[in-house]
Formats: structure tokens, C-alpha cells, sequence
């Protein structure tokens, strides 16, 4: 019987997995992996191995997931690297798609074929009442599949200068508060992970690369390579959501001529030789030593997770940061 991890963020998987026991009975080789607000990728990614683990089939494994280009997204799309031929992740998460994931377990062996099976269940089961509230469907225009080819180098588009909507530091770089609540905020049209790490990664380009939300691309390119694009005219039409992973990053783009006024720090690990200023920020002495020196240059320093939330006091992280630093 093929093994079902059901992701989400917060407590979703646990409620949706009980009611699914309420309306199709107790499952067996189906386990529920949360993300909790104090747990990084590394924790559910590690309850998803465990749960893989305990089940009796480990050759055939369906991942229903919440978000697509989420944290458990992106940690369950890392298992599937090298499993592929056997393993499937269905996004959009919702009861009627898992009911119908356990009545095919009974007639199906195979993870994909439930996965493009469960599909049309799950979409069919968004309905609205009164029904006149649907929308009309539109005809769609015909795209011209003609490849439109490489912009001549010199070519200048818009005002040759590339926009910034936001320049974010967060470890997690791309996830699901940057693919929903900022991305929708911000409304670019491409979002740019810069990093020289991420950029020699393969694996970690490619799993940010698929998570970016419907109707924006993602791009992941080194530091060095960002300081040239800012300088390019051919990105004049672009509408940027940058990403760092490290405020280091942010400095060495900053100081090679890429034009941005404000940093939105999201998170910062913890890791040997940091401190915990914030649940979401730890900084080390040479975070410390970053934030200074961006500070010195003009640089707001804005800290929010999502656009929602209330900024946070940078000079009191900063403060704290410092002091307990001085304790270690």
C-alpha cells in the first residue's frame, strides 16, 4: 500500500488527518508532518524521514502538501531527488483530495498514479454557493510559441533601470511566506536568489527555481552576478524581489552598486558561535559587524516575517545581539 505523508504548516495535517479518520476510518502507512512556527526546514524535514521510516512500503511514497513552494514543499521536493520513478508530491492540499487518496490506495499501487488521479477530485471539490458567484471562463489568447530569443546586449528596457519591490535576508530564502503573503504584497514579476552557495548548489538552484508561485520566475545567481544584471539595461522592465541568505551578501551587492535603500530581515539560523536575539534571528560577530556597516551606509533595516506584521525594534536585536555576544 503506498505510504501517504500528509505536510502542511501549523497544525493543518493534524486536523485535516483526523478528519479524514472521521469520514473514512482509521489509515494505516499515513503520518502527519507539521511545521510549527519555532521549527526550520530541518525539523519537518526530519519527521517526514521519520515518518517514511515507519512505513511497511518505503518503495512507493505520496506527499500531500499545502503549499506549493513552501518549507514543506521545499524539504519533501529535496527526499523526492533520486526517487522520482517512484515518489510523487501533490500541492493544494484539501479533504476532498485526501478521501479520495485513501479509496484509490484500495484499487492503485502506484504513487503516481493516485497523484494524477487525485487531481480532478481535488480541484472539482472548490465550489462555490449561490453558483451565479463563479467566474465566466474566458477565452484565452493565443500566445505565439515563436521563440522570442536573447535581448541584444545595449538594448535598453523601461528606464534601463532594474526595480527593486523588496530586498529580504532570510536562511530559508524561498518559502511559503515569500511565495504567498510577500510575493502578492510586492507583485514582481522575478524573483532573484542571490547567492554565491545557492548558485553552486544544483539541487537547492533547482528546488527554488520550481517553487516560485504561478506567473513569476525564480532565478538563483551569484552575488558578482547581480552587481552586473543592476548595472544592465535590459532589466529595466524588471520588477525584483531580492533574496539573501546572508546579511554579507547583502553588503558585498550593496557596495557593488545594487541600489537598494532597505533590507526586510525575515530570519537569521542559530548556529555555533550566535546568539538568539529574536525566534526567527541569531546573529554571530560578524552579523554584528554586517549590520553596522549597513547602517553606516543609510541602510533601514525593516524586521517582519510577513508584510502583516508590526516591524520589530532593529536597534534593540542589534543591542542584544551585541551584549550577549560580549557574554560568550
Amino acid at each position: 500500500m503506498v505510504g501517504i505523508i500528509i505536510a502542511s504548516h501549523g497544525e493543518f495535517a493534524n486536523g485535516i488527518f483526523q478528519s479524514g479518520a472521521m469520514i473514512f476510518g482509521e489509515q494505516a502507512n499515513v503520518k502527519p508532518c507539521t511545521l510549527m512556527p519555532s521549527e526550520g526546514p530541518e525539523d519537518i524535514r526530519k519527521k517526514m524521514e521519520d515518518a517514511i521510516a515507519s512505513f511497511e512500503n518505503q518503495e512507493e511514497v505520496l506527499f500531500l502538501v499545502d503549499l506549493w513552494g513552501g518549507t514543506p514543499f521545499n524539504q519533501a521536493s529535496a527526499l523526492l531527488d533520486g526517487h522520482e520513478d517512484k515518489w510523487a508530491i501533490v500541492t493544494g492540499l484539501n479533504l476532498p483530495m485526501l478521501i479520495e487518496t485513501y479509496a484509490s490506495r484500495f484499487s492503485m499501487e502506484k504513487a503516481h498514479e493516485i497523484a494524477a488521479h487525485v487531481m480532478q477530485t481535488a480541484q472539482e471539490g472548490v465550489q462555490i454557493n449561490p453558483k451565479e458567484l463563479e467566474p465566466k471562463e474566458e477565452k484565452k489568447e493565443e500566445v505565439s510559441a515563436t521563440p522570442q530569443g536573447a535581448i541584444p546586449e545595449g538594448t535598453v528596457l523601461g528606464d534601463g533601470h532594474i526595480k527593486y519591490g523588496l530586498a529580504r535576508i532570510d536562511t530559508r530564502l524561498l518559502h511559503g511566506q515569500v511565495a504567498t503573503a510577500w510575493t502578492k504584497t510586492v507583485g514582481p514579476n522575478r524573483i532573484i536568489v542571490v547567492s554565491d552557495n545557492v548558485a553552486h548548489d544544483d539541487l537547492r538552484k533547482s528546488m527554488i527555481e520550481q517553487a516560485a508561485p504561478p506567473g513569476v520566475k525564480a532565478n538563483v545567481v551569484p552575488v558578482d552576478k547581480m552587481i552586473q544584471v543592476a548595472k544592465d539595461p535590459r532589466f529595466g522592465a524588471t520588477k525584483a524581489l531580492l533574496l539573501f541568505e546572508t546579511p554579507q551578501d547583502a553588503l558585498r551587492a550593496i557596495k557593488g552598486g545594487v541600489d537598494i535603500k532597505e533590507l526586510n530581515l525575515g530570519s537569521m539560523a542559530h548556529s555555533q558561535g550566535k546568539v538568539v536575539c529574536t525566534k526567527a534571528v541569531s546573529m554571530g560577530s560578524d552579523d554584528v559587524k554586517t549590520f553596522d556597516e549597513l547602517l553606516a551606509m543609510g541602510i533601514k533595516i525593516d524586521v517582519r516575517k510577513v508584510p502583516t506584521d508590526s516591524p520589530e525594534n532593529f536597534d534593540e536585536i542589534l543591542k542584544k545581539a551585541k551584549t550577549e555576544l560580549k557574554m560568550v
